[in-house]
């Protein structure tokens, strides 16, 4: 399981985003891997497609075409999310990503955010693509 944060998704479905071609061959690299993001990271990715009217068709990209789980975050995870916050110094959003990870028992973790993946490979998980 490949857990995805926010920075791929928008470089993935933003041709002009200076990520976009990396995002593109990232996720037809891993096509054979199950992907999840955080609902967080998803609604995150939508805000762009929101204010154009496209939301329904990049969730169907998403959600549909690449398969992508959106973890949500329970109540009761509250004080774990807390948790990750605390300990790492990460902004929520990137918590959340931490967090979805952890649920889904993801072993690697793409973004192109350099704090998230300095925390991930210390938690263990393979990073990809690599920070640039």
């Amino acid at each position: 399981m490949i857990a995805l944060d926010a920075t791929i998704l928008i470089a993935y479905l933003d041709d002009t985003d200076p990520h976009h071609a990396t995002a593109t061959a990232l996720l037809a690299e891993q096509a054979g891997s199950p992907f999840a993001t955080s609902a967080l990271a998803l609604a995150e990715t939508l805000v762009r497609p929101v204010v154009r009217g496209a939301a329904d068709r990049v969730i169907d990209i998403l959600v549909s075409q690449l398969e992508i789980t959106a973890v949500p975050t329970m109540g009761s995870e509250a004080p774990r999310l807390a948790e990750i916050r605390a300990h790492t110094g990460l902004k929520m959003p990137d918590c959340c990503v931490l967090l979805a990870a952890e649920r889904v028992s993801a072993s690697k973790l793409a973004t192109f955010d350099e704090r998230l993946a300095r925390v991930a490979a210390d938690r263990g998980l393979a990073v990809l693509p690599g920070t640039n």
